[in-house]
């Protein structure tokens, strides 16, 4: 559900409809709203971004470097962090409550008379929203982020994006999108538009990349995988990394090794699309290492050192078990929350060898898995753990004043960094 607000309307609208709706088939539904609101997707230009991990940290990425460019750029993610308004964005600013108020109501006079009223999700509303708002304010570039999968994401509707880009691909969402890593892979795969260029992330199965580049040549699409024996790293730690990338320097300031292999795919699609916008070398260097993002490796305190992470799968929360490695601070303790409908076994033992001792929280989520069950997972897959008797927050500040000079951390799902960020927000 979006947060519970009286006083908004349109918050009350969009969550009038279900999570995740009645299941597509194909993009008709969300095709037939547009059309009757006219189309404002149409008149925007997009790079199009999927995968299972680093997809929100290469949006970001790209959203600063148009923005330095002096490009007016819109931003769509998902899910929002602190705020529904977060994960609608022009030149990093949340979209005003009059803005959303009024899209909504664009939106909720279509759909009031549409046949398909109730087979709608929250998250097509949310992306016909999103679509009013950038073609209303005429932004540059949009930096579209897919919501789940690709092929049938209602963000899949654009027609000819500027680029597309496909992350990590790696195991998650598997009821939906399939059980295998060529099944996951070919979903994402379905943003690759005819001659329109593609960038997929180093570091993919090669089963991924099969998959992908038999995509890409039946669309006649130029695709580009980064050279990782193009890549020079000069140091990487929690707080960042310094790095060389064809003859190139690039900083950046978020967490862990995978963020260098984000930004090599930012700066290789840039470089695939830059006839057209004409961003100059230092303006990349300057938004790679300007990105921030919420939720991922986010430093809350240096000293002592508290990091929140929103890492729910084994490809993520083995992204994160590579940032501990390199950490060497110890012992580290962890605060962990995860949903019930993840891969939790596999995810926890890629952190298990780093973490000293896990403390299971839940309540953050209507999907969270008890405490108590996951402490048990936990235990039984080699780690040591026992469910908190406090919150998250709460317990972490605990951890902190007992492990001053170690690591501490917060981790395990985005709706579990949603409802701590929200708590430090009222503090």
């Amino acid at each position: 559900m979006i947060e519970n607000t009286k006083d908004i309307d349109e918050l009350e609208f969009i969550n009038s409809f279900s999570h995740s709706g009645k299941p597509v088939k194909d993009l008709s539904r969300i095709k037939a709203l547009l059309s009757d609101l006219g189309d404002p997707q149409d008149s925007l230009k997009f790079v199009h971004i999927a995968g299972t991990n680093g997809k929100g940290s290469m949006a970001q990425m790209f959203s600063e470097v148009f923005q330095c460019a002096g490009l007016k750029t819109g931003l769509f993610t998902s899910p929002y962090i602190i705020s529904y308004t977060d994960r609608i964005k022009i030149n990093g600013i949340d979209i005003p409550k009059p803005a959303l108020a009024k899209m909504a109501k664009r939106v909720k006079a279509v759909t009031d008379m549409h046949c398909d009223r109730e087979n709608f999700s929250q998250f097509e509303i949310t992306t016909a929203i999103a679509f009013l708002y950038f073609a209303e304010e005429n932004c540059d570039i949009v930096v579209l982020e897919t919501g789940l999968g690709g092929l049938l994401d209602s963000t899949n509707v654009i027609k000819t994006p500027v680029l597309t880009v496909i992350g990590s691909v790696d195991f998650d969402h598997t009821a939906i999108l399939g059980d295998t890593l060529e099944k996951i892979a070919y979903q994402k795969a379905g943003i690759i538009k005819p001659h329109c260029p593609c960038v997929l992330s180093a570091g993919n199965d090669m089963k991924v990349i099969r998959t992908v580049r038999e995509q890409a040549v039946k669309n006649l699409s130029q695709l580009v995988i980064p050279d990782i024996n193009q890549l020079k790293l000069i140091s990487c730690d929690v707080f960042g990394s310094k790095f060389e990338f064809k003859g190139q320097h690039y900083e950046v300031t978020m967490g862990g090794a995978h963020q260098v292999l984000n930004a090599m795919s930012v700066i290789s699609g840039i470089r695939l699309i830059n006839d057209t916008l004409k961003i100059p070398q230092d303006k990349i260097f300057e938004g790679i290492k300007k990105a921030q993002l919420q939720g991922r490796v986010q430093i809350l305190s240096r000293e002592p050192l508290l990091i929140l992470d929103g890492a729910h799968n084994p490809d993520g929360l083995s992204a994160l078990a590579g940032v501990l490695e390199h950490c060497e601070k110890h012992p580290c303790y962890a605060v962990m929350g995860m949903c019930r409908d993840k891969n939790i076994t596999e995810a926890v033992k890629k952190l298990i060898p780093y973490v000293d001792k896990f403390y299971t929280v839940d309540g953050f989520s209507d999907r969270a898995e008890t405490a108590s069950d996951l402490a048990d997972i936990i235990t039984n897959a080699g780690g040591r753990a026992e469910q908190s008797p406090k919150p998250a927050l709460e317990m972490a500040r605990q951890l902190i004043n007992e492990n001053p000079h170690g690591v501490n951390l917060i981790c395990g799902s985005l709706f579990l960094c949603a409802q701590v960020l929200n708590e430090m927000k009222d503090m």
